[in-house]
């Protein structure tokens, strides 16, 4: 039986939706949905490791990393799970999202379900850029907008 997620982004000027769909335990996840109030191009798309907003998207803490990786792109073999790369929005200011991860799970141990989505301000780097903060945050920026993960039916 599939288990599924949602997670409505709010920020200033940003909103959108995103879903989670995982078929099997052990299966990647597929995530959906569509960001609209962004800049046109590349934003960082992160699972963050709080869903606590209670200091905005401050709160919802860092990348969320439990096996203590450097910050990567989706493909890398090291990166944290919370890394999903970048979202690119089209010069109406939406970003479409349709991908698959091996690592987001929504049961067990790492489940993100009550962690948050996050979108950035930049582009992230995927940990390349050289930056001091490439190999934690991907040097993306400021938070333009965030979201809980919550059960869905």
């Amino acid at each position: 039986m599939p288990v599924k997620a949602v997670c409505v982004l709010r920020g200033d000027k940003v909103k959108g939706t995103i879903n989670f769909v995982q078929e099997k335990p052990d299966g990647d996840c597929v995530v959906t949905g569509s960001v609209e109030g962004l800049s046109e191009g590349k934003h960082g798309f992160h699972i963050h490791e709080f869903g606590d907003y209670t200091n905005g998207c401050t709160s919802a803490g860092s990348h969320f990393n439990p096996f203590k990786k450097n910050h990567g792109g989706p493909d890398d073999t090291e990166r944290h799970v919370g890394d999903l790369g970048n979202i690119v929005a089209d010069a109406s200011g939406l970003a479409k999202i349709d991908m698959k991860d091996s690592l987001v799970k929504l049961s067990g141990e790492y489940s993100v379900i009550g962690r948050s989505i996050v979108v950035h301000e930049g582009v992230d780097d995927l940990g390349k850029g050289g930056h001091e903060d490439s190999l934690t945050t991907g040097h993306a920026g400021g938070r333009l907008g965030c979201g809980v993960i919550g059960i869905a039916k």
